[in-house]
């Protein structure tokens, strides 16, 4: 009986993750938002990251909050949907944060975006100007199901994949990492947990609704307002 009550909670959480995931693809594109609107704030300035196939309209709920609360929030619209290698992604990031020389910056991400954020705290001159990052629902231990997927930018989430695997070994950044996620993810199921990190494991499901909840919210809120 308890596990067919957990079999429908997933289905359940797997159901509203999609629909929450068609709603803001499509308000990305029906109704998109200047970037320049959101420059704004005295607060610590934040940086938000996509995930694959996500333009940063995507994670415009969270984007709003941080605004709301007093915070400058930048995107990389030159990522475009996110679909380049991790360490293009990592370089097109850093140089972001170079060109605008922005500093004491925590980063907010989703999924494949928390990859990217590590990737860019660990190496290179901007590495200095990120504080931390919260990353929501991110892989960074990869994912068993992206052997099974037919474009090469999802494969490259395997556990064996040689950038993931070296990023996931590299433990100097973690401790500055906060990784939000649910108890299940239909797109991870190894979940996010990272060593040395501080994990916040919300009871709830889904891969993108997460990020609208107000558990993660509040937690993001709270990292930038440090």
């Amino acid at each position: 009986m308890a596990r067919a009550r957990r079999t429908l909670a997933e289905a359940r959480w797997w159901a509203l993750d999609y629909v929450y995931a068609a709603e803001w693809q499509a308000r990305a594109v029906l109704s998109r938002a200047e970037p320049g609107r959101y420059l704004g704030g005295e607060l610590r300035p934040v940086l938000v990251i996509p995930g694959i196939f996500e333009t940063w309209q995507f994670m415009r709920p969270m984007i709003e909050a941080l605004h709301s609360a007093g915070h400058p929030v930048h995107v990389v619209t030159a990522l475009q949907n996110n679909r380049v290698p991790l360490d293009e992604a990592a370089r097109i990031v850093a140089a972001h944060l170079t060109e605008r020389d922005l500093a004491d910056v925590v980063i907010v991400a989703h999924s494949k975006g928390g990859l990217v954020g590590k990737s860019v705290m660990l190496q290179g001159p901007a590495a200095a100007r990120i504080d931390g990052m919260v990353a929501v629902a991110a892989p960074f231990g990869g994912s068993r199901y992206a052997r099974f997927l037919p474009l090469r930018s999802l494969r490259a989430f395997r556990a064996s994949d040689a950038g993931l695997s070296a990023l996931a070994r590299d433990l100097r950044v973690n401790a500055r990492i906060l990784s939000v996620f649910g108890v299940f993810d239909p797109h991870i199921p190894e979940g996010s947990a990272l060593a040395g990190a501080e994990n916040l494991r919300l009871d709830t499901g889904g891969h993108f609704r997460v990020l609208a909840d107000p558990r993660t919210v509040a937690a993001v809120l709270e990292r930038a307002a440090r």
